[in-house]
């Protein structure tokens, strides 16, 4: 069984994630569940050994069964951040993500039975003109969307709630 390149020590956790911009029709995909009140992007851990690459293509197909190709690294996030609810309540995290635009499919139609952590995930397609109204993580993404950037950028959030 492979491992995620992350820990929990106490109430810290650290964890290094892979994840896609996937954008059909104006709109963005991101993922939620049964149990967080939230909604998050597409992508996960990073196993030992393998690159982000590989972990972002892997993810996406997990989470949305279709195999989507990689345009281009566009974002590393510096993330910390602490829940007071939710999976993570009670623990500071530090993540470090590498965000991948994937390329469009001029398709929103996905083939997803996606579960995480033993809970069944949904994917929803958030028009990126209203991300602001939706609890959507992370924050950045439709003022990143809207400036068209070419370079990777580099962010760091810090967020506690």
């Amino acid at each position: 069984m492979p491992y995620d390149c992350g820990f929990i020590k106490d109430n810290k956790r650290f964890r290094y994630r892979a994840a896609a911009i996937i954008i059909e029709n104006d709109c963005v995909l991101f993922a939620g569940n049964e149990k967080d009140d939230y909604y998050y992007s597409i992508g996960g851990g990073v196993h030992v050994g393998e690159t982000s690459e590989e972990a972002v293509l892997r993810e996406v197909f997990e989470e949305t069964g279709v195999h989507y190709e990689i345009d281009r690294l566009a974002i590393i996030h510096e993330n910390f951040f602490s829940e007071s609810t939710g999976s993570l309540q009670g623990l500071d995290c530090h993540e470090i993500a590498f965000y991948y635009l994937m390329k469009p499919r001029g398709t929103q139609q996905l083939n997803i039975t996606s579960y995480t952590q033993g809970v069944k995930e949904n994917m929803y397609w958030l028009p990126i003109e209203k991300l602001n109204e939706y609890k959507a993580f992370p924050t950045f993404m439709k003022d990143y969307l809207y400036a068209k950037h070419q370079a990777i950028t580099h962010i760091i959030t810090k967020e506690h709630s």
